[in-house]
């Protein structure tokens, strides 16, 4: 009777038609995850949305995973906050500010699957191309790049293939994972800000996503150890393995 008790107890905390196994999978999904993105700075994102894309209806699946990756960005930087390099932060995050206000008025009326199409296509360029660093080069640009990858996040989700284009120079691996959290800290500050103001209802997918959260932030502990224990090299081709990977299953769900 008790267990019965307790079970209708959660079940009744849980979002409309989403049973408790589901809920408890999204949850290991979660730690998961954040384990993934504490080791090789990135990827978990994108692998979220993607489970979420097969629970939840489009229009839910971008505001309950920006409000999830706030949380589990946020618990990397904190995590990793000796590392950040704020000279970086500033002006990606001006842009940012301004990029998710317009992708949140206009972007849900362009077609997105050539918004995948396009970040796979550039991810896999510039993952694989020499280019040029482009953090560090100019500030304008890194305003630019802000607004543009954080209207996409609006559309897309999952954008840290994106931010990572801008900050991969960085040599130190440590670096990179706290830098990378803290600027997704940031653009999912001003997504769910955003579709707070645009009308969204957080309030019945709350208890999930805080305890999404908490898994998250476990992984994401559990993830950090890693970092400092894979070798350079093998961090730095994981980390190539890991955006190829991402970007090629971006272009599939948009062709498939």
């Amino acid at each position: 009777m008790r267990g019965g008790t307790a079970s209708t107890v959660l079940t009744s905390l849980l979002p409309p038609n989403l049973d408790l196994w589901t809920a408890l999978a999204l949850i290991g999904l979660s730690f998961a995850t954040s384990l993934i993105t504490a080791t090789f700075s990135l990827g978990g994102g994108s692998l979220m949305v993607a489970v979420l894309a097969l629970v939840f209806p489009p229009a839910i699946v971008v505001p309950v995973h920006g409000c999830v990756q706030l949380g589990s960005n946020a618990g990397r930087a904190l995590v990793q906050r000796a590392h950040i390099q704020w000279r970086l932060i500033l002006w990606i995050s001006l842009g940012a500010l301004v990029g998710t206000i317009v992708g949140g008025q206009f972007a849900s009326l362009l077609p997105e699957r050539w918004f995948e199409i396009a970040i796979g296509t550039f991810v896999l360029i510039t993952t694989w191309l020499p280019q040029p660093k482009i953090v560090g080069t100019s500030r304008l640009l890194q305003v630019a790049g802000g607004a543009v990858i954080s209207a996409l996040s609006m559309v897309v989700g999952a954008t840290g293939p994106l931010i990572a284009t801008f900050i991969k120079g960085l040599a130190d691996r440590r670096q990179l994972v706290a830098t990378h959290a803290t600027l997704m800290t940031i653009q999912n500050v001003f997504k769910v800000a955003t579709f707070t103001a645009l009308g969204f209802a957080f309030s019945a997918y709350l208890p999930l996503i805080l305890v999404m959260v908490v898994s998250g932030f476990a992984g994401t502990a559990i993830g950090s150890r890693l970092l400092v224990r894979v070798p350079e090299h093998v961090f730095r081709v994981g980390f190539k393995i890991v955006l190829t990977l991402v970007a090629l299953d971006l272009i599939r769900d948009a062709v498939f």
